[in-house]
């Protein structure tokens, strides 16, 4: 069903790193579930006031409520396509991280109001202030049938948006899945409890009350880790180690490449990436084909992956034996290390009486041990090869998780 209705209002629909065709998933998905929502809510609002259940009334507020958070959506997919303007020249993509943080918040809002509202039920009914009166076999048969298609078409606007979210990687999407999910938690338990409390007399005991306790609080935590995960990206978060890996394999790909290091990766949008890095090639290879080389590579990374990419060249000395030998010697020394590093624009420089070695060293972002320290670790470690070699590096930080790569 959901590749039928991608097929017919998703036009190109495999080309999912275009922005025309993001937008035509955002617009069926939310769309979808603006009228799935909708649909659901006057269905239990019927019932809820029809026998006067709150429960069920409560339940379709919160549909109500997701409705809303499709309209969201929607909204933000539509802003994060708006082309590139003088203020804003990288797009206007992080809209969409924006609309999934406003759905995780409203996510997390409203398990805690569940919370409320339940132990203010358990409450009214332990006083005797609210008596749980039976239903009647239609009034009941009409509740149960209204429930069970409620989680039914919920557990299917869960696995769609998954579906569409996943595919076009969209956090909106992918929170807006993980809503419905519990919305089809927050409707079984008062499901269940509909149940009980028709054939067994719990005096003044809310088992809807309880169970929409316990409902809440797994709302309001889903909630909260949906806003840690929608955050991310706007704080700055490290790019997926996958298009990383990607990225590397396509530069590394082109004959002249010896490796990539300094790689930085800026997310503006699910299909808006800029990256910046260094090529290490031959330096003995002629500048103007160096050049050429590396204007082709960054051509076919903007038309092949979709990431804006500049690239710096670093050239290499090949074949200087001393030099290999004493580069051997610190790769020695780095593995002894704790943590895993690597070095990279590694140069000697002879005088004399002395020799400086220079390179820069890659650590992992969360090292605890500080640049200085972890220079004058690998100075003090160079200096016990030999009296004479004087160690220059630069410590530098893992910001795109590389090192996991090497491993």
């Amino acid at each position: 069903m959901t590749n039928f209705l991608i097929r017919i209002f998703v036009r190109n629909y495999k080309d999912t790193t275009s922005p025309k065709v993001r937008k035509s998933y955002g617009t069926l998905a939310s769309l979808f579930g603006i009228i799935s929502n909708f649909f659901i809510c006057m269905m239990k609002f019927f019932v809820g006031l029809l026998f006067n259940i709150i429960s069920i009334t409560a339940d379709a507020v919160n549909n109500l409520a997701d409705a809303s958070s499709s309209l969201v959506s929607l909204i933000g997919i539509k802003l994060s396509n708006k082309p590139a303007d003088s203020d804003h020249p990288f797009g206007h993509a992080r809209i969409e991280y924006i609309a999934g943080f406003i759905v995780a918040i409203i996510v997390a809002a409203l398990g805690i109001v569940l919370v409320f509202t339940s132990i203010q039920d358990i409450i009214q009914v332990a006083t005797g202030e609210k008596v749980i009166n039976k239903m009647t076999t239609v009034e009941f048969i009409i509740t149960i049938s209204i429930l069970v298609i409620s989680i039914l078409l919920k557990v299917y606007q869960s696995l769609f948006n998954y579906t569409i979210g996943k595919r076009i990687n969209s956090s909106v999407l992918k929170a807006t899945a993980v809503d419905s999910r519990n919305d089809v938690i927050a409707t079984s338990s008062v499901l269940i409890g509909t149940i009980v409390c028709q054939f067994v007399n719990l005096g003044r005991v809310s088992l809807d009350g309880i169970l929409g306790v316990l409902v809440g609080v797994f709302i309001a935590i889903s909630g909260y880790k949906l806003i840690i995960e929608t955050a991310d990206p706007l704080l700055g978060k490290s790019p997926d180690i996958e298009i990383v890996n990607e990225f590397t394999k396509k530069v590394t790909s082109y004959e002249g490449i010896l490796g990539i290091h300094d790689l930085q990766m800026h997310s503006y949008g699910p299909s808006c990436i800029f990256a910046t890095c260094h090529v290490e090639i031959d330096s003995k290879m002629d500048v103007l084909k160096s050049h050429d080389l590396i204007d082709n590579i960054e051509r076919d990374c903007k038309d092949d992956l979709k990431i804006f990419t500049t690239l710096h060249m670093d050239p290499v000395v090949l074949n200087d034996p001393f030099q290999d030998e004493l580069k051997k010697e610190v790769l020695d020394i780095i593995k002894e290390f704790k943590f895993p590093c690597s070095i990279h624009d590694f140069r000697i420089v002879k005088g004399e009486t002395h020799t400086n070695l220079v390179f820069d060293l890659l650590v992992p972002m969360d090292e605890k041990l500080t640049d200085n320290q972890i220079k004058n670790l690998m100075v003090e470690k160079i200096k016990n090869i030999n009296s004479t070699y004087f160690a220059y590096p630069t410590i530098d930080r893992d910001y795109t998780n590389r090192l996991k790569l090497d491993k």
